[in-house]
């Protein structure tokens, strides 16, 4: 090495069949990491708790017996897995263990002979899907359902920020169900004879944007407005309860 070999753990940056590396290192006839090997991990750990160990491999450096350096592999290695298990990691249900006593190619700086090899695999956490999504997914066709948390400003077919869940779940349930197909419904409140604007159709209209502009197919989809000829409650509403529910936005599911 070019430098001065400084005790700590460090990161490879190899992987092994989709598997990375962590290593972990001791000072002389010691089963337990170092100091700057405790605090390395406790920031790496800190950095990686959504991993899963696979394997360690334990390292002696060439001082004492082969069975002596062997067992003390085997203690660090368990040194090592005691830790991790502490801070929560998951292992594999196939964790490999091997520890070495000279049989491996050593380095001629003792220390860096002195590890403990940790691999793992990063975890890709499962989508978890919406109730909404789910709806969705187990609907009938000729069922209506009703698209929670939609807002839109005043007297307009701009979606308040705060829908965007609700349209993010509608689009997934059609990217993960390509033989669904969709009628966007738009209704509002208040107005006892006519919908002036045209508000509905231009609120179901917005959704229809947004989805389009999401790569969902136009032939999976169509919009259409009912202004007040729909009404969950009667109109005039009684409350701002009652406005809200008979302001909505629903899908026709046409084909599932």
């Amino acid at each position: 090495m070019k430098s001065k070999l400084v005790i700590f753990v460090f990161l490879v940056s190899l992987s092994c069949l989709g598997q990375k590396q962590f290593e972990v290192f001791f000072d002389f006839n010691k089963d337990f990491p170092n100091q700057s090997s405790i605090l390395q991990l406790n920031e790496w750990i800190a950095q990686n708790k959504g991993i899963e160990i696979t394997k360690f491999l334990g390292f002696c450096d060439s001082i004492d017996t082969k069975d002596y350096n062997k067992h003390l592999a085997e203690r660090r290695i368990e040194s090592v897995r005691e830790l991790l298990e502490k801070s929560g990691l998951k292992f594999n249900k196939e964790l490999d263990k091997k520890a070495y006593g000279k049989d491996f190619k050593q380095s001629k700086i003792q220390a860096e002979n002195r590890r403990v090899t940790i691999f793992y695999t990063e975890i890709t956490p499962k989508p978890v899907e919406s109730e909404l999504a789910k709806q969705i997914r187990n609907s009938k066709v000729g069922e209506k359902i009703k698209l929670p948390n939609i807002y839109f400003f005043n007297n307009s077919a701009r979606v308040v920020p705060g829908s965007e869940p609700t349209l993010y779940d509608v689009l997934c349930a059609l990217q993960e169900n390509p033989k669904l197909k969709i009628e966007i419904q738009g209704h509002i409140c208040c107005q006892t004879k006519v919908d002036v604007g045209d508000v509905s159709t231009a609120r179901a209209k917005a959704i229809y944007n947004y989805l389009l502009r999401n790569k969902i197919d136009r032939n999976r989809m169509s919009y259409k407005g009912f202004g007040v000829s729909k009404p969950i409650h009667k109109i005039p509403e009684r409350n701002e309860i009652e406005a809200n529910e008979n302001r909505r936005v629903e899908i026709l599911i046409l084909e599932n």
